[in-house]
């Protein structure tokens, strides 16, 4: 067996054991799916932090709280914690902890800067998923999501493998092809309108089809994001926390730019 075909056996293995869990916690809903977001959001900003660097700073520390944070409070507030007083205390803290223990000047933005991006970035864009699931038929708002984003990679990797020639964007990610793009699109589609045949009828078929158009620019978009990131940093993987797929990060980095669409035309079409 080839090192990319095991590969893609050890992806599609860890898929397999983490979605039941998933999907069971969509369907509890309420705080314990808040709480599996909130995690999943601190995750992506501890692995963010830790792009340029290997020790775990205050900085990057406040920036984890706050993701985790951020999106339980789309489920309920207690009004005097916000997301604006959340970000505005990473800020600060951040701030705070490059002034006293960075001992090299010019990192300083990039200490802060990553912080608040760590927050705000997984924080905000995945806990959009929360308010989605408090829709009427949520859970088929997120499966819905969750559809056109996995479609959308998965049948945009099979079919760059079988037909990709051209280079959608070779210096961020040299591996992906106008070809995959196209055959991605198909599949978020296709994916959008049996989710709407089966589990919401009452969103228009244009609305559904329109959904997976719009994951299939979004949700490459998302991931050629985070690919510049690593870039930056000169980083292969956000992290090694799934089997073939690297970080959290590097497996939800497409779902993070299609929650607040896909909440956007939820609350717009229905």
């Amino acid at each position: 067996m080839s090192e990319k075909n095991r590969n893609l056996v050890i992806r599609v293995t860890t898929a397999l054991v983490l979605l039941p869990a998933v999907l069971w916690l969509v369907w509890r809903g309420g705080l314990p799916l808040a709480l599996l977001i909130g995690a999943a959001a601190a995750v992506c900003a501890l692995e963010l932090n830790h792009l340029p660097r290997a020790d775990l700073t205050g900085a990057a520390i406040v920036s984890t709280g706050g993701a985790f944070l951020i999106p339980l409070l789309q489920l309920a507030s207690p009004g005097w914690v916000t997301t604006e007083l959340i970000l505005s205390a990473v800020v600060i803290v951040a701030f705070a902890d490059t002034l006293w223990f960075e001992s090299e000047i010019p990192n300083a933005p990039r200490r802060v800067g990553l912080a608040v991006l760590g927050a705000a970035y997984p924080g905000l864009l995945l806990g959009a998923l929360v308010p989605l699931r408090g829709m009427p038929h949520g859970e088929w708002w997120i499966v819905l999501t969750l559809t056109v984003t996995w479609l959308n990679d998965s049948f945009a990797y099979f079919a760059g493998r079988a037909f990709g020639r051209r280079k959608l964007y070779e210096r961020i990610s040299p591996s992906k092809t106008w070809e995959g793009a196209l055959g991605g699109a198909a599949g978020s589609i296709a994916g959008a309108l049996i989710v709407r045949e089966i589990w919401l009828p009452e969103l228009p078929s244009w609305g559904a089809a329109f959904i997976g158009a719009g994951a299939a620019v979004l949700g490459p978009l998302g991931d050629l994001s985070e690919s510049m990131l690593k870039r930056a940093f000169g980083a292969k993987d956000s992290g090694r926390l799934l089997p073939g797929h690297g970080g959290l990060l590097d497996r939800i980095d497409a779902l993070l730019f299609n929650a607040p669409f896909v909440l956007f035309c939820a609350r717009l079409l229905t």
